[in-house]
């Protein structure tokens, strides 16, 4: 499996040779991982003619609003590297009404924001249980590798509008999940992702807010994503996370990035 899938959601080397790995080895996610327990719970959206009066973040603003490393617990907050700011064009879709969601899943900033900025968000690794100190069982081996991989890992997209563009482009996004439910293909920079299972699921923070998981496909390999997308102020984030024990078949649930979420939502508030 080519990287650039797991380039845009995750950012990290160690993810994409993971995935590499999950490739080689035929390993796969289970479609289930995709699935949420209820329907969202998100604040009903204003009118964007309410948003009209709300000042844009300038690009110094945003910057100083986005994460910095040491704002949330248990993670490393980096800036993105130059190589995964992706532009509209590098983005498609093969159903148009899917398009919207397609630029918030791979962190391509909608319409014409005053400024964006892109941050990565990786938790670190889980302690294992196992018994460490002298000879390793298999299981042992085992949990101890489990633990290591059990690593999620989010692109996190900040850009500001004018007036009401950043609701428009939440009730975008929204509209595009609810159109998009059988599934549609996603070309980034020429390779061919099919995402399949997507549904809403809960989330809360911010003015506005609403949250989907999905499993995207390329080359045989299914990986299980999650995307959040707030809308605080005259600015939309988009969250998008990634799992590497999920990303390599292993029985580990998706899990929302609700820390990091909470942690943005707040500078920006």
């Amino acid at each position: 499996m080519r990287a650039s899938l797991v380039r845009r959601s995750a950012l990290a080397a160690s993810v994409a040779s993971l995935v590499l790995l999950a490739s080689a080895c035929g390993g796969s996610s289970d479609d289930s991982d995709s699935k949420s327990e209820a329907p969202s719970s998100s604040k009903s959206a204003p009118a964007a003619a309410e948003q009209s009066d709300v000042k844009a973040l300038t690009a110094a603003e945003l910057e100083k609003a986005s994460l910095a490393d040491g704002d949330v617990a248990d993670h490393k907050i980096e800036k993105a590297g130059a190589q995964d700011i992706l532009k509209a064009a590098d983005v498609t879709s093969d159903k148009a009404e899917c398009l919207p969601f397609a630029h918030a899943l791979f962190a391509v900033p909608q319409g014409k924001p005053v400024a964006s900025t892109a941050r990565t968000a990786t938790t670190e690794p889980k302690a294992s249980d196992a018994d460490t100190s002298g000879d390793m069982s298999d299981k042992d081996i085992d949990d101890a590798m489990n633990a290591s991989m059990d690593v999620s890992s989010t692109m996190i997209d900040l850009a500001s509008y004018e007036g009401g563009d950043a609701s428009d482009v939440v009730t975008a996004v929204r509209k595009a999940a609810a159109a998009c439910t059988a599934g549609f293909t996603a070309t980034v920079q020429g390779d061919a992702q099919k995402l399949s299972g997507i549904t809403e699921a809960k989330v809360a923070g911010g003015e506005e807010a609403a949250a989907w998981n999905m499993v995207a496909e390329q080359e045989g390999t299914k990986i299980p994503f999650g995307l959040v997308v707030v809308r605080q102020g005259s600015t939309v984030t988009t969250f998008t996370t990634i799992n590497m024990a999920a990303a390599l078949g292993k029985d580990v649930k998706l899990e929302q990035p609700t820390s990091v979420v909470d942690a943005q939502v707040k500078k920006l508030s």
